[in-house]
């Protein structure tokens, strides 16, 4: 059985939507990151880096149980375990791993740090927030284009690609407002179809389950903060 280390953010939803729908068996390890677990002993083995999501699995390469971190990183692994998720098509195959590659570079960073400056800075960020903000939007207009001619992000079929695109993308009418999440026809269809898929709400419950274990942004204790944006006596200089 797989164990999923993680919480309730847009990175770690993709697992559990990816182990949901490829019926792969886990059990859930909550760290809560905004009380500062990450930074635990115990899980620094498991990712240096401090972060979530990881997985261990007992099944790993050559029947050894392996560690994997780094949310794209585990969706391919997982499709690769699995034979599922990514075409069998080289050029289709491609075409997912590159959109992986977008949500990776640039949705998850740029909404991400859009949602940063808008929560969590002090005052007087409004370059920060308004460069953020523009580049959600970029990224949500590359999209869209790419939307208006495919049923997904790889092409006529799931993937990857959408598992990891669909937890930020989600949320545009929560982050970006809906006036902005209207001039999106074709995120909000593909968000919708993803939305009734049986194995997504599933994994969604489940994070709701983890989201009530673990500490929230607006309950965390300012040290607990400083340490994770690395501000304060945690800052660099």
């Amino acid at each position: 059985m797989i164990t999923l280390y993680g919480m309730a953010s847009p990175n770690v939803v993709k697992v559990y939507i990816a182990l949901e729908e490829l019926a792969l068996p886990y059990e859930v390890k909550p760290v809560d990151v905004f009380g500062g677990k990450q930074f635990d002993d115990a899980f620094l083995k498991l990712n240096p880096n401090a972060k979530v999501p990881v997985i261990v699995d007992p099944d790993g390469p050559d029947g050894k149980s392996y560690t994997c971190f780094e949310s794209g990183a585990i969706l391919l692994y997982l499709a690769d375990k699995t034979g599922k998720l990514l075409p069998a098509d080289k050029a289709a195959k491609y075409d997912a791993i590159q959109w992986l590659m977008t949500q990776m570079s640039t949705v998850g960073p740029m909404f991400g740090q859009f949602v940063h400056f808008m929560r969590f800075a002090p005052a007087g960020n409004d370059y920060s927030k308004s460069r953020y903000l523009t580049q959600a939007i970029r990224v949500t207009e590359v999209i869209e284009q790419r939307l208006a001619g495919n049923a997904y992000l790889a092409g006529a079929g799931y993937s990857i690609a959408d598992i990891a695109t669909y937890p930020w993308l989600r949320n545009v009418p929560a982050l970006l407002g809906t006036e902005v999440a209207a001039k999106f026809p074709n995120v909000t269809r593909w968000v919708k179809a993803i939305d009734e898929r049986p194995t997504v709400k599933k994994a969604l419950g489940a994070v709701d389950t983890v989201r009530a274990q673990t500490t929230q942004f607006d309950k965390a204790a300012p040290q607990n903060l400083d340490k994770m944006f690395g501000r304060g006596q945690f800052a660099a200089a």
